[in-house]
């Protein structure tokens, strides 16, 4: 239980250094930042062992959950620039 609460702050600080980051018109509120920075720690964790970063069953540090949430926004921000222009 300790470790699900450690994961849910983590992402919350993650998801918040993202969007203070790459500011911007963004939905949501303190669940949808906590939910960014944990799927960005999982992109990361993903993309740290495919390059040899990291071994399985690593999880990625804060910084790199800042890069994958950041990661996240820059995609989200992609699909919603396309989806409105047309």
């Amino acid at each position: 239980m300790l470790s699900f609460i450690w994961m849910c702050l983590i992402g919350l600080v993650a998801g918040a250094l993202a969007k203070l980051i790459m500011p911007g018109r963004d939905p949501g509120g303190i669940f949808i930042t906590m939910l960014l920075g944990i799927a960005g720690s999982i992109v990361a964790g993903f993309l740290g062992r495919t390059l040899g970063w990291y071994r399985e069953g690593d999880s990625a540090g804060l910084i790199m959950s800042v890069v994958g949430a950041i990661l996240l926004l820059w995609v989200y921000r992609m699909f919603r620039k396309g989806s409105t222009a047309g």
